[in-house]
């Protein structure tokens, strides 16, 4: 937002001065709320939905103001919307102003880049182009075998001792391991690739090395596949119409990598969570009244991946949720609030399951191209984990499950477990809800012995069955009574028939 005053309109001398909610007020404290030093992030989005309704004005580091959206109609408005709204931060008014530092702590999700998310007009349309051309490629009966595979294989390391942390054994690692095999580069899969995309998203002292690490790995990927082509996501990048560069190429991977493997490892984690700490959501799963695709959506709606996205930015004045927009403000788009709006969940508790229309996955130019992969990810992983370890359990009471938090995202440290020790299973083996039952003995009498030669075996003549024709001038023959239920032998009975 600018510190200019935000004129509504109409003819009282005291509506010329900025109103309350205007960020030339209070930019320090007793003014309006910094979201950074806030340790309840969701009771401030309810306290200032209750004081300023639909969208509020907020400080982040260094007291930059910006808009907090908070209804889910106006997110949707303002996603969907890119006339007046953009991801172009070289517009934002603050940054054009020098006042966003160099080390600001956000300026890694504010910069502009040259890729599809940031992009807009035939630019973005030739980069989101060529992404979501590359990802309708990928083979989903393809994808959910890696999952399985690289599911088992990392049971495999844990089974054996009866406890394991789901976050940092199992959620980490599922998502990368899984888009690595996507891109074409599962011998980079390691934990040094899973610790460099984790310094970088949680800004550590290694996190430029991490970056490095992982830019690396894919420049190698990109100079491989423009070499020798292969059914991969990178191969079919390069080779798109949209004639992406290598550099083009190389940036766009690295936003599929890591947001990708930022929105899944959380997503795995909070299904996890759910599904060991509801009972209600633990029964109906063992019954079969719920799937776990299904709990995948009603996590995406009770805590999603990420709480909020930075950010949009206005194109002209305009007005969002009552409020006066100047060109230039910043907008932080509110996926966690928006998904609590009461006045489209009054009851928070009821049931989500199967619901799409959440915010977690953006909306409009800019929805993430990838969230079935996301999905399936997160559904076939959780099912496959259950189904090898049924008597699963938490290892500690709920309330000591410790998170991160940030006004980005808020996602679990630790996921610990306890269960029935088990054997290491073959990854190349079919879960045991997947195999294929015996045949029933009475077929027995019909087949060959095994000993016998194929070869030896006489083929047999086909058989083409003659249908008596009927006669026109034979009488109908009347129909065989049907027999007879329970109810009607019953009902018979009780007429005394």
């Amino acid at each position: 937002m600018t510190p200019e005053h935000h004129v509504p309109t109409g003819t009282d001398d005291a509506l010329l001065a900025p109103p309350p909610g205007c960020p030339a007020h209070g930019l320090g404290p007793g003014g309006l709320h910094r979201l950074h030093e806030t340790e309840d992030l969701p009771q401030l989005y309810e306290e200032l939905r209750a004081e300023h309704g639909p969208v509020a004005p907020a400080l982040i580091h260094d007291d930059v103001p910006l808009w907090v959206v908070l209804g889910l109609a106006e997110n949707l408005q303002m996603v969907s919307t890119p006339a007046r709204f953009c991801r172009d931060s070289r517009i934002w008014t603050p940054l054009r102003q020098g006042r966003i530092r160099p080390g600001h702590p956000y300026l890694p999700h504010i910069a502009w880049q040259p890729i599809c998310a940031h992009a807009e007009g035939d630019e973005h349309k030739r980069l989101r182009g060529a992404v979501t051309g590359a990802i309708s490629t990928i083979d989903h009966r393809t994808l959910r075998r890696h999952i399985n595979r690289h599911t088992q294989r990392l049971v495999n390391r844990f089974c054996e001792g009866g406890r394991a942390d789901l976050v940092g054994q199992f959620a980490e690692h599922l998502p990368m391991a899984v888009m690595c095999e996507l891109l074409g580069m599962p011998d980079e899969y390691g934990d040094r690739l899973v610790e460099a995309a984790r310094d970088m998203l949680e800004g550590t002292s290694t996190a430029i090395a991490g970056n490095a690490y992982i830019m690396d790995a894919l420049a190698r990927l990109t100079a491989r596949r423009r070499a020798r082509p292969d059914e991969d996501l990178t191969s079919y990048l390069l080779n798109h119409p949209a004639r992406l560069t290598d550099d083009e190429v190389r940036e766009h991977l690295r936003v599929i990598l890591i947001a990708a493997y930022e929105t899944t490892a959380n997503l795995v984690a909070n299904v996890l969570r759910m599904v060991l700490t509801d009972p209600g959501i633990r029964a109906r799963l063992s019954g079969g009244q719920t799937t776990v695709p299904q709990a995948v959506e009603q996590s995406l709606w009770d805590e999603p991946p990420f709480s909020t996205v930075f950010a949009y930015f206005a194109k002209q004045d305009t007005e969002l949720g009552g409020k006066l927009i100047r060109k230039g403000d910043g907008l932080l788009f509110g996926i966690a609030p928006g998904n609590v709006d009461p006045r489209v969940r009054p009851d928070l508790s009821a049931d989500m399951m199967g619901n799409r229309s959440h915010l977690a996955f953006g909306g409009g130019p800019h929805e993430c191209p990838g969230q079935d992969i996301g999905r399936a990810i997160a559904g076939t992983g959780v099912d496959a984990l259950l189904m090898r370890l049924p008597d699963i359990r938490l290892d500690c009471a709920e309330d000591e499950l410790r998170r991160r938090s940030s006004i980005v995202s808020r996602h679990l440290v630790e996921l610990p477990v306890w269960f029935e020790p088990r054997p290491q299973r073959d990854i190349r083996e079919r879960p045991p809800h997947a195999t294929i039952p015996p045949r029933p003995a009475r077929y027995a009498d019909f087949e060959k012995p095994a000993s016998e030669p194929a070869a030896a075996r006489p083929r047999p003549e086909p058989v083409i069955p003659s249908w008596p024709r009927p006669d026109p001038a034979a009488p109908p023959q009347p129909e065989p009574a049907r027999p007879q239920g329970a109810r009607q032998r019953l009902v018979r009975w009780w007429r005394g028939y």
